[in-house]
């Protein structure tokens, strides 16, 4: 197991196709928090986020047991190309509720940033966003950086996270501001853009 944890993905995905299930566990855990994330990024719905997040890992499943990964690039590339591809397709098939009328003149419903092509531009400043947004994290203040972690991480409500840290509401509310005041001060001091 250990020496299979060392694998790269290319190896990994070869690993699975010829039957080692566990190599494929071993890509789920190393790319499902970024697919996930990048998924409701742009659905805005955990439901529909979790649907699509499924989707992806079971085509990218049945495309490596059919043989037909091209090893072309990077896994990371692929399977964010799967989801991007399911995510085009959940909303051509109309299953958005904020359906927007073509008919109005003003709004070009395929002008969206989020329908676009992923280029590795994208890929790459997304990642280094990733990595800057963990650094100015980990530089918060430890109760600071507790709140924020529960919340945006562990997606724990206010009350929720209140009763875990023996603090009131208003307490945890107020480390919440805190935490996000401070992570825009560290990202202007050092100069860092935290969108894409």
């Amino acid at each position: 197991m250990n020496s299979t944890i060392n694998l790269t993905d290319d190896k990994l995905v070869a690993a699975y196709a010829d039957g080692d299930n566990q190599a494929f566990d071993i890509l789920l855990k190393r790319h499902q928090n970024r697919v996930f994330s990048y998924i409701l990024s742009i659905v805005k719905n955990r439901d529909v986020a979790d649907d699509l997040f499924q989707e992806t890992f079971v085509k990218a499943i049945m495309t490596i047991k059919q043989g037909r990964y091209a090893e072309s690039g990077k896994f990371s590339a692929w399977i964010s190309r799967i989801a991007h591809n399911l995510i085009i397709d959940y909303y051509r098939q109309g299953k958005n509720e904020n359906l927007v009328s073509a008919d109005d003149e003003d709004v070009d419903i395929l002008n969206r940033k989020d329908l676009c092509d992923i280029n590795i531009e994208d890929i790459m400043i997304d990642a280094q966003i990733s990595t800057d947004v963990k650094r100015i994290v980990e530089a918060l203040p430890e109760n600071q950086r507790e709140v924020l972690e529960m919340r945006f991480y562990r997606d724990m409500s206010f009350k929720e996270i209140a009763e875990a840290t023996n603090v009131s509401i208003n307490t945890a509310l107020g480390r919440m501001r805190y935490a996000i005041l401070n992570m825009r001060r560290i990202a202007e001091e050092n100069h860092i853009t935290l969108t894409n």
